[in-house]
């Protein structure tokens, strides 16, 4: 059941069952990010993480065309854009403090800016007709945003990737590990929604730690990663939580979480 939907002529929100749902609006210019979807983009992703109803954010793109498209390239021209600041696209993890857990939803086309937000992701389920692209060598664009993709596939593929511009196909996306799964497009929001269902269901506090952990061990060698792994997991074992969680075992029931 829907519990809130905010729609505005750019962004659409709507939470239901535990996540917020945010769609940018503009399938006419294949979700390209002018200055109303960066904003738009900005204000429901900080909504969503101060919403204690919000357990998931799941980002996706109207229609089934784009997922997005990138830059809004005539509105970069008419502005005379040089170097973009880093908070020109809203980044997760980068420029926003987003501690739940974020799906990309790409059903179509993700390029340029596109790119970043499912790059920006901690999880991106993509229809089987989605394509991923950093376009900018082909348009004589930057991408210092791209910088974590050697993290997330091999760097001999993130080389390609950024030197030839080319698109990659949903299933190579799933091969190089850009993506946890490919769907039909026709399957793309219920098989969101089962991930999505399977999040909600575990503790919070203990799925914002193991996505805190992860991006952590990224920024630390193999002994300093288990010290910090050590500090950001003793909040979750001193929560109520982490008694809640065996007690329900031990008595046959579904756990209650209360994220405390």
């Amino acid at each position: 059941m829907t519990e809130q939907r905010l729609d505005t002529d750019q962004v659409r929100y709507e939470v239901r069952d535990g996540a917020a749902w945010v769609t940018i609006n503009r399938p006419e210019a294949r979700n390209a990010l002018n200055a109303a979807v960066r904003t738009g983009l900005k204000e429901r992703f900080l909504e969503a993480e101060a919403d204690d109803n919000v357990q998931v954010i799941v980002l996706t793109g109207a229609g089934d065309k784009a997922f997005c498209a990138g830059g809004d390239l005539k509105e970069m021209a008419s502005t005379g854009l040089t170097v973009p600041p880093p908070d020109f696209v809203p980044q997760p993890g980068r420029t926003l403090n987003i501690t739940k857990p974020v799906i990309a939803a790409v059903n179509g086309g993700a390029f340029g800016g596109g790119f970043l937000l499912a790059q920006s992701a901690d999880l991106v389920v993509a229809a089987d007709t989605a394509t991923f692209a950093v376009s900018e060598a082909k348009v004589g664009r930057g991408s210092p945003w791209a910088a974590p993709l050697p993290w997330l596939v091999p760097p001999r593929i993130a080389m390609e990737i950024l030197l030839t511009g080319d698109k990659v196909t949903a299933q190579r996306a799933y091969e190089i590990g850009l993506v946890n799964r490919v769907v039909p497009a026709t399957e793309l929001r219920q098989a969101t929604q089962a991930l999505v269902d399977t999040l909600v269901a575990n503790a919070p506090l203990s799925v914002r730690a193991a996505k805190r952990m992860v991006y952590a061990v990224a920024e630390h060698g193999r002994s300093a990663a288990f010290e910090v792994a050590e500090e950001i997991w003793a909040p979750v074992y001193f929560s109520h939580d982490a008694q809640e969680g065996p007690r329900a075992f031990a008595e046959k029931r579904a756990p209650q979480w209360e994220a405390r």
